[in-house]
């Protein structure tokens, strides 16, 4: 069975729906227990895996089976582990049919490209808030790099998805162990192919639509400009209520101003959730003021509050302006670097000798190499013992749950009404200026003459 693709009109080839069924097809027959690929149970590390088989094998099966000769079975191999129906359980990250021992499965047809389940950045920052919980906060650099970024853009529901990433991790905590490992390669190589670290070849650069040939054209018919129509006018219809972040309700429904105050950066009492959140990652822990000011007491009872004192140091320096940018460093090597320094941090001599170099001509990331060594020190040793520490446990029991709003339909309405429009930015900039300016001239000296000439003219 040989698969090919049409030209039409004198375009580049395209993949048709048959071709793909056909690839479907021979995947199905693959996995006959009597005809197909032999698999048996594998152990991997310490985990025995069923069904595994080897890159060896697939590729003498296809040379068997659809007559090719070995450089044809294995660039066919290839595009079905590139397409996600094969993947790879030693090297995740490398989506090629090897011809030797390597171990492969076959992919559970759900995540199949013909089932057409779009890759979404919601599920792909539950899968991502999952696996950072399951490997506590040691993310690949492409995926902690992704999940910045998710997290950052999608704020307003990461509430929601932290708790779908935690419900699906215990689920997956409850199966046993060999089916746990086969659902999480499963998902992972999933991932890997529609969402692929930096620098590697992709075989949907263009979408799982591309597979369907999303080159022919849509047939615009009555119907669908009535479509248009109808999505154009709800469009125009629709309210636009802007997004924030919430706990069960929506601020914008009512005046109180409780949900500003909980999330608020220096809030005294935290909210749970914001609480169990620090405990995901040490990142987590540092980009939450409050989460910080925690740490800082944690750090101030063990007499080693310099690491924190020292990041923070480098942050300052590295989103400052320019024209402190000398002082700074001068202060930083003074209180952390130099011999006999106040507040001496412990790096090895390499890191150091390459920082102090790098300062006698500062830039903003000259104290990266110290910075990253100071973070990693922390994370992987005094942020565990945080958690463990009654400093954490104490605010987890301080920290409170908020009950949600559960307004009636009349409720809603009768806040609607007394809502009132806020001020506009640029009135309130100009009011500040205009008050700026009065106070500059009362406490500049008097001119009469330019006084009672502007008064003269008033009349």
């Amino acid at each position: 069975m040989t698969i090919r693709s049409d030209r039409d009109h004198g375009q580049r080839y395209r993949p048709r729906m048959s071709c793909l069924k056909k690839v479907e097809a021979t995947v199905v027959q693959m996995q006959d227990p009597s005809t197909g690929v032999k698999g048996t149970n594998q152990k991997l590390n310490v985990t025995t895996i069923p069904h595994a088989i080897t890159g060896q094998d697939i590729g003498a099966w296809i040379t068997k089976n659809m007559n090719m000769d070995n450089d044809e079975a294995q660039a066919f191999g290839t595009m079905l582990v590139a397409f996600g129906y094969i993947y790879p359980l030693q090297d995740h990250k490398k989506l090629v049919l090897g011809p030797d021992g390597s171990l492969y499965r076959f992919q559970t047809p759900y995540f199949w490209p013909v089932q057409k389940w779009k890759a979404e950045d919601t599920d792909y920052a539950i899968y991502l808030a999952k696996r950072n919980i399951r490997k506590k906060g040691m993310l690949d650099a492409y995926e902690q790099e992704e999940y910045n970024k998710l997290h950052k853009w999608m704020n307003h529901k990461w509430d929601f998805i932290v708790m779908q990433a935690k419900e699906q991790y215990h689920v997956g905590k409850a199966r046993q162990k060999a089916d746990r490992v086969v659902f999480d390669c499963q998902e992972r190589a999933y991932w890997i192919v529609h969402m692929p670290p930096p620098q590697t070849h992709s075989a949907m650069d263009y979408g799982l639509d591309r597979h369907i040939d999303p080159n022919v054209e849509e047939k615009k018919t009555y119907d669908y400009y009535r479509r248009i129509n109808i999505y154009t006018q709800q469009a125009i219809m629709r309210s636009r209520v802007k997004s924030t972040v919430s706990l069960g309700a929506n601020p914008w429904q009512t005046d109180d101003d409780s949900y500003w105050e909980l999330n608020m950066p220096d809030v005294e009492i935290p909210t749970k959730m914001r609480v169990e959140r620090w405990s995901f990652s040490f990142y987590e822990l540092l980009i939450d003021p409050r989460g910080r000011a925690d740490f800082k007491v944690f750090l101030k009872k063990e007499f080693s509050g310099e690491n924190l004192a020292f990041w923070e140091a480098a942050e300052e320096l590295k989103w400052g302006t320019a024209a402190s940018m000398s002082e700074k460093a001068e202060h930083i090597f003074k209180t952390f670097l130099a011999p006999g320094a106040p507040r001496w941090i412990n790096i090895d001599g390499r890191t150091m000798g390459l920082t102090v170099k790098g300062l006698e001509h500062p830039h903003r990331y000259v104290l990266d190499g110290a910075q990253t060594h100071i973070f990693m020190l922390m994370k992987k040793d005094t942020f565990y013992r945080y958690l463990k520490s009654p400093v954490y446990k104490e605010i987890q029991k301080k920290a409170i749950s908020p009950a949600p709003h559960d307004f009636s339909e009349a409720q809603l309405q009768q806040n609607m009404r007394n809502r009132r429009p806020s001020i506009d930015p640029i009135i309130t900039w100009q009011k500040e200026q205009e008050e700026k300016a009065k106070a500059a001239a009362a406490a500049g000296p008097v001119d009469i003459k330019k006084l009672m000439a502007s008064k003269l003219d008033r009349k």
